[in-house]
């Protein structure tokens, strides 16, 4: 039965909270302490929700009734009225209920369910900080092309070509919310795609001229920083993993004894997606360890093996090194511009590839996924190849920082030798 007004003041408190039923989801809660609360309860996403609608008598009966209407036509629209709250209180009380920052917010966080934190916040900052101050006010299905053109056109002007295209990708995302949740109309960040200049190709500096890798090899053993960083230096090229997987290595993810030695890099650090990397079944990427890297590793135990991380950061043992750390020992080697830590997973694939070792083994040991359907159905891991190429690859950077060169051959079985047998 609908309350009245007359109800709800002539109520009285009890030991516990009273729950008075107005229908569609909403309530008055009466405390013992004799404060009404209203509330909408509500399904969305297939998980029940309760949203706080005010207090009486504040909000009256009349206007808690108004608020679990306008909630209920979000609902219909498909849009959490939960999150559209959030959104309008991070977006500020100048900002109508559906401006495009408010409709770009509930979109932000209907993403987040999917993305790392990293993501996040960059999806979030790019939104922040080339759309909201310009268009964030104005109503979503007023936005066309004159208000987004000046956007992408200022990220040209500064050469930011990589970044206008992924601002123009993104807004794009938003209007088709804002179309789904019939808000909009159309997408007018679609009319500007082909308006902005062709990506150039993103290439991280490398090297890959073996006597120049000779001369980097004997620059890294030259390293006068922490002895922490030079280990960090001194296994990015044995291993060549992406630099999140090094700087985030933890001791508890090694195996230094036994007949096969491996860093296994857990599914948390890895590049995958956020499904990926919180599935239980996800298997970690195997990164079998050469004789060189064991006896580095060796070393660093003694220092940092009491704790949780291989290269911990120079501010606090409980957190590791900095994401920019390799990059920055790199440059003081004088190496700026000419390679970075993520340089070293291209080099070793070219170099490697050049040398003859079987592509796909390659692949595997990047952590690369095969593309299209071969990718689905090939699981093939390569892992004794592998192992070799580790330890191959490993000698040819010894064989390279005394100088020496490289001398690809076959074998009587058809696989490539990198040179032949030394003492």
């Amino acid at each position: 039965m609908p309350l009245s007004d007359v109800a709800i003041r002539s109520a009285k408190p009890a030991t516990k909270p009273l729950k008075m039923s107005d229908g569609g989801g909403l309530y008055l809660l009466l405390n013992p302490t004799g404060s009404r609360w209203w509330r909408l309860d509500y399904r969305f996403g297939g998980k029940r929700k309760t949203l706080s609608m005010g207090t009486y008598p504040d909000t009256g009966l009349k206007d808690a009734r108004q608020r679990r209407d306008a909630a209920r036509r979000l609902i219909a629209n498909n849009v959490d009225p939960g999150e559209h709250r959030k959104a309008e209180k991070a977006a500020g009380s100048g900002r109508s209920a559906n401006s495009f920052e408010v409709v770009a917010r509930e979109w932000l966080a209907l993403k987040q369910r999917e993305w790392t934190a990293g993501q996040y916040e960059k999806e979030q900052g790019r939104l922040e900080n080339h759309a909201f101050p310009w268009i964030g006010s104005l109503p979503v299905s007023d936005v066309g092309v004159a208000q987004i053109r000046p956007l992408l056109n200022g990220l040209v002007k500064k050469d930011h070509i990589e970044q206008a295209h992924r601002l123009r990708h993104q807004l794009s995302r938003v209007f088709r919310y804002a179309v789904a949740t019939e808000r909009a109309l159309r997408d007018p960040a679609a009319d500007l795609r082909d308006t902005l200049p062709a990506r150039r190709p993103q290439n991280y500096p490398t090297i890959i001229e073996p006597s120049e890798v000779g001369e980097l090899m004997r620059a890294i053993d030259g390293f006068k920083g922490t002895f922490v960083v030079a280990c960090a230096l001194k296994l990015a090229p044995l291993w060549f993993c992406r630099p999140g997987e090094i700087r985030q290595a933890e001791w508890e993810h090694f195996n230094l004894d036994g007949e096969n030695p491996a860093y296994m890099v857990p599914p948390m650090i890895r590049k995958l997606r956020k499904a990926e990397k919180e599935n239980p079944k996800t298997a970690p990427h195997i990164v079998p360890l050469s004789t060189q890297a064991i006896a580095i590793l060796r070393e660093l135990h003694i220092v940092t093996g009491r704790g949780r991380f291989l290269f911990p950061g120079a501010r606090s043992p409980k957190r590791n090194m900095s994401d920019g750390a390799v990059n920055a020992a790199l440059a003081r080697l004088g190496y700026k511009g000419i390679l970075t830590g993520h340089g070293f997973r291209h080099m070793a694939r070219t170099m490697l590839g050049e040398l003859g070792w079987n592509p796909e083994a390659l692949e595997r040991q990047l952590s690369h996924k095969e593309p299209g359907i071969s990718g689905v159905y090939n699981k093939a891991q390569h892992l004794h190849e592998r192992r070799k190429i580790m330890q191959e690859w490993a000698n040819y950077l010894n064989i390279l920082r005394r100088g020496g060169e490289a001398i690809g051959a076959s074998d009587a079985g058809g696989s490539r030798a990198m040179w032949p047998p030394t003492s």
